[in-house]
């Protein structure tokens, strides 16, 4: 019989520093999304303020802190990252188990919004996008969740299916600011 074993979706190719960036993985954790249902907005953050401590997040915002993030993803969607969200939020809210779909990395040094500049349309100026701002848009031709956890760096949710790919993009943006610094 074959056994099959659980891999990272970044196995072999993570995690990669060139001058002086780092682009990790970030360990799987559960992955929640939460879609309250029509009239159910304030009642279902209520409910996932007592349960996890952290409520419905604003557009291009997160709450909580690590181990217990919810992320905002689009109108009327968040995902809850690092917890277990209990059944009985389902009452207001649509609940789907993403824990398998998602890839997240971590970005992080000095010049990282010059790397994400070649691939995001957002505007990832610090004076702008600032700590805990989240915000979904592409990277490269991939749907990406992009979220600030620190003045240096990044955490980006790319579906996993698009891991290699993903990584691949990382380090051909990664080489080009090092060798425009270079020239400097």
């Amino acid at each position: 019989m074959v056994k099959l074993v659980a891999k990272s979706p970044c196995d072999g190719v993570l995690p990669m520093e060139i001058n002086g960036l780092s682009l990790t993985e970030v360990a799987p954790v559960m992955i929640t999304s939460v879609a309250p249902y029509a009239g159910q907005e304030a009642a279902a953050s209520a409910a996932m303020k007592a349960l996890i401590g952290a409520e419905m997040p604003a557009p291009n915002r997160s709450t909580g802190r690590d181990g217990a993030r919810v992320i905002w993803t689009g109108a009327g969607q968040a995902m809850v990252i690092g917890v277990a969200v209990d059944a009985s939020l389902a009452q207001h809210a649509a609940l789907t188990d993403q824990s398998d779909a998602w890839v997240t990395f971590r970005l992080q040094g000095q010049g990282v919004e010059d790397v994400l500049a070649r691939l995001t349309p957002l505007d990832l100026n610090p004076g702008v996008f600032k700590k805990g701002h989240a915000a979904r848009s592409q990277l490269g031709h991939m749907n990406a969740v992009f979220l600030k956890v620190a003045a240096d760096a990044f955490q980006i949710m790319v579906f996993r299916s698009m891991a290699r790919t993903a990584v691949h993009e990382f380090e051909v943006a990664i080489k080009a600011v090092a060798a425009r610094a270079a020239l400097a």
